[in-house]
């Protein structure tokens, strides 16, 4: 099942299955890149450049970017979009998933990028073990701020009206917002802004699976756990802040690893 074939694509449900003993699936999440870290951009394209061209699957779980105020406010320069369409001609699937800080991204850049876009939380196939996947803000219920803060900005008409905006009004609002975050996070307690576990439990749960992966809370670790008096597992995808995090599944194996950033550039 491949990107390049599907286009792009709008699932909850979903017949995406892999073998791991054919190509390793990686998964990734928060890269937040922004041109102001160009080390992280410049470590992400070696990683496609490299890791990725050999993989089956490539999952990006939200934050891909900073911030994303609309397809069409795209940088002309970007590398992004075209280094991860690059991944057709090795037969690597990309597939996108929206994040807090990129949840405007569209059909657009997803066809720029040879990619599916998924809506979350979204059940895959590994090994024939069913996975549940998303970015992993709406387990945070904790922070109610937050939850109301998510809930109107992932309304369509919200999205309408601020995507019919001025290019350079919404970078101003992006701006405030994202002030207004770092400000909101700096009185917030850990625990607050990290997963609620009965939320936890409630998902997996209602898609009956024992396996859960997800990112958001820069928090990377494997957590194993009964559910049902039954194995499971949450597996938490770190940043891209100082350096690079992917969760990769390759022949069976689930290693969760840390990528440093090179010095000098792509």
């Amino acid at each position: 099942m491949h990107a390049a074939r599907l286009r792009v694509i709008f699932a909850r449900m979903s017949a995406i299955s892999y073998d791991s003993r054919q190509a390793p699936i990686l998964f990734i999440a928060d890269l937040h890149l922004d041109s102001s870290r160009p080390q992280a951009i410049h470590a992400f394209l070696r990683f496609l450049q490299t890791r990725a061209s050999s993989a089956a699957a490539l999952f990006i779980l939200g934050d891909l970017f900073e911030a994303w105020i609309g397809d069409d406010a795209r940088p002309t320069d970007d590398p992004i979009a075209p280094a991860l369409a690059a991944l057709q001609a090795h037969d690597t699937d990309v597939w996108l998933m929206h994040g807090n800080r990129d949840f405007l991204l569209g059909l657009d850049y997803a066809q720029a990028a040879g990619a599916s876009l998924l809506h979350e939380p979204l059940c895959i196939e590994i090994d024939a073990a069913p996975i549940v996947l998303e970015h992993g803000d709406a387990l945070c219920t904790d922070d109610l701020a937050y939850q109301a803060f998510r809930s109107q900005v992932r309304d369509s008409h919200w999205q309408s009206q601020f995507l019919a905006l001025p290019i350079a009004e919404r970078i101003e609002q992006a701006n405030a917002a994202r002030i207004r975050s770092g400000e909101d996070m700096a009185e917030k307690s850990n625990a607050i802004m990290d997963v609620n576990e009965a939320a936890v439990t409630e998902r997996m749960q209602a898609f009956n699976v024992y396996h859960l992966i997800h990112g958001h809370t820069h928090r990377p670790a494997i957590h194993e756990f009964l559910l049902n008096e039954k194995k499971a597992q949450r597996m938490v995808l770190g940043d891209w802040f100082e350096q690079g995090s992917v969760l990769t599944v390759n022949d069976g194996d689930w290693q969760l690893e840390s990528i440093p950033f090179a010095t000098e550039a792509v």
